[in-house]
């Protein structure tokens, strides 16, 4: 991936967000490059989906600036709306309608012509198409989440965000969604991925961010979190650290439940 003459798709400084006295976010700094997916790392309630909220204008923030696509969020967000789009932890989907239908709707609602063509590249993107005239509610899990990504893309977004995209699937269904997500990515859209899950990271992220009580406390490739920690050795055999161990020593085990 080629990003050194073109702009930063993201960038975020100095964010911050609290709820009356709970400080969520407490002074982010993140930028992500066009075309690159960059997976948002962080336990529950660390900030991630505030975060996603922010940069897709549903929240505004109390403090730092964010640029989405070279735009403020803050001042310009409905310049913002029309590059992202935004997929949340739940399918977005009707079930009444057919896999084909709710594509026609959401290009009928963004205003977009020849709707039923865009619903037909779309389902045959996604490998959707002998599904097309099934309703969404017979659809697999991973099936429902395909549908729901494509339906994020009518109107070609430059960035989507994907907010713990998985949470909830089987094993392949998981899989499903990691190949489109690689799709994306090698057609050039920019990807924000949250997720709780580390091996989904390992295997989609170009970069990871730890995002660990309202603050990125690390940022880089894969390889380069991996050196944080030094090798560990059984005799001759050396252990490469996973992004588990690198996680679990960057933000501490997890607290003691209160008796």
């Amino acid at each position: 991936m080629n990003t050194e003459s073109a702009p930063t798709a993201i960038s975020v400084r100095g964010l911050k967000k609290s709820y009356k006295d709970l400080q969520v976010l407490r002074g982010v700094d993140l930028e992500v490059n066009p075309g690159e997916i960059l997976a948002l790392l962080g336990s529950n309630g660390a900030g991630k989906t505030t975060l996603v909220r922010i940069l897709s204008t549903l929240l505004t923030a109390d403090a730092g600036s964010a640029l989405v696509a070279g735009f403020d969020t803050a001042t310009q967000a409905h310049r913002v709306r029309e590059t992202i789009s935004l997929t949340g932890q739940f399918t977005a989907i009707d079930p009444v309608l057919s896999g084909r239908e709710n594509l026609v709707l959401m290009a009928q609602l963004r205003h977009l012509k020849n709707a039923s063509q865009h619903a037909e590249e779309l389902l045959e993107r996604f490998a959707l198409s002998d599904a097309g005239d099934r309703k969404a509610a017979t659809y697999s899990g991973g099936m429902s989440r395909r549908l729901d990504i494509a339906m994020s893309l009518i109107g070609n977004p430059r960035i989507i965000f994907l907010d713990e995209p998985t949470t909830g699937l089987d094993p392949q269904a998981r899989l499903e969604v990691w190949d489109t997500v690689r799709r994306l990515a090698a057609d050039g859209t920019t990807v924000l991925l949250t997720t709780q899950y580390l091996d989904e990271a390992e295997q989609l992220a170009d970069r990871i961010a730890i995002l660990h009580r309202g603050t990125i406390i690390q940022n880089g490739t894969l390889d380069q979190l991996k050196d944080l920690l030094p090798p560990a050795h059984v005799e001759y055999v050396k252990k490469q650290p996973s992004l588990e161990d690198v996680f679990l020593a960057l933000v501490g085990a997890p607290d003691q439940e209160q008796p």
